[in-house]
């Protein structure tokens, strides 16, 4: 999959680039929306008391047809910390492809949260 390696690849270059942390969640968003037919990319901070959006790149569907959310864990304990969201105005525009590598930029997107 060289379209999951390249996008990965460039999520740990934003995560390695120093700078503000709504600006790192930026280019990420607008990185995985450009990685697929995306409409709209969101990341969210996940607590025990909220999920609160970081950034997002794209404008919402005025119809969402399609939607996926991909929680990020916290690699030694499992817990949520972020969460992915990414909506599309194509309909059934999530295959397995897809949700692949959108589990893997969740995966990848743990840094973001240490």
């Amino acid at each position: 999959m060289p379209e999951s390696l390249a996008i990965l690849r460039r999520v740990g270059e934003i995560l390695s680039i120093r700078g503000d942390r709504v600006g790192k969640a930026r280019r990420i968003a607008a990185a995985i929306r450009d990685s697929g037919e995306y409409g709209w990319v969101g990341i969210y901070d996940v607590t025990p008391e909220e999920i609160a959006v970081v950034a997002w790149s794209g404008l919402a569907p005025s119809t969402k047809q399609s939607e996926i959310v991909v929680p990020v864990l916290d690699p030694e304990r499992g817990t949520p910390v972020g969460l992915l969201r990414v909506e599309s105005d194509l309909p059934d525009a999530f295959g397995p492809e897809d949700r692949s590598r959108l589990e893997e930029c969740a995966a990848a997107l743990a840094p973001f949260w240490t």
